[in-house]
């Protein structure tokens, strides 16, 4: 499921794959309205299948973290507001999701991204992340 929803740089927020063209992909927003637009090779796409986190061992896939968060928060959106949110208290609420991530090479607005991600699949019933 995550291999169809998008980030693209420059652009708050996910895109679900519509559809592909010669040069371009169709996507629709993960909005309330689903503004559907197309994005061309010049932006820089990147499915949510092919993230994955620093840990001190091998990297952990971000389908992985996400169902880890989920199972924190029982299917419920994050319990932390990643905009109001300390460093500390968003180190630490990360250190219950992933215990062993790297805390050289995460930094903190990875975990707010991540925290906003969820939240957004969250309020679109996706709760499927592996394949």
């Amino acid at each position: 499921m995550l291999k169809t929803i998008l980030s693209i740089s420059g652009r708050p927020g996910l895109y679900k794959l519509i559809s592909r063209g010669k040069n371009m992909l169709l996507v629709e927003s993960l909005t309330p309205e689903k503004k559907r637009f197309p994005v061309y090779a010049a932006d820089r796409v990147v499915s949510l299948g092919d993230i994955s986190m620093y840990t001190t061992g091998d990297d952990i896939p971000l389908a992985k973290v996400l169902q880890n968060v989920m199972e924190k928060e029982g299917g419920n959106a994050a319990s932390i507001d990643p905009k109001k949110a300390s460093s500390d208290e968003l180190r630490a609420y990360f250190q219950t999701v992933l215990p062993d991530y790297d805390r050289e090479r995460v930094y903190v607005t990875d975990i707010k991204k991540l925290i906003v991600w969820y939240n957004i699949l969250m309020a679109n019933d996706i709760k499927t992340f592996e394949e």
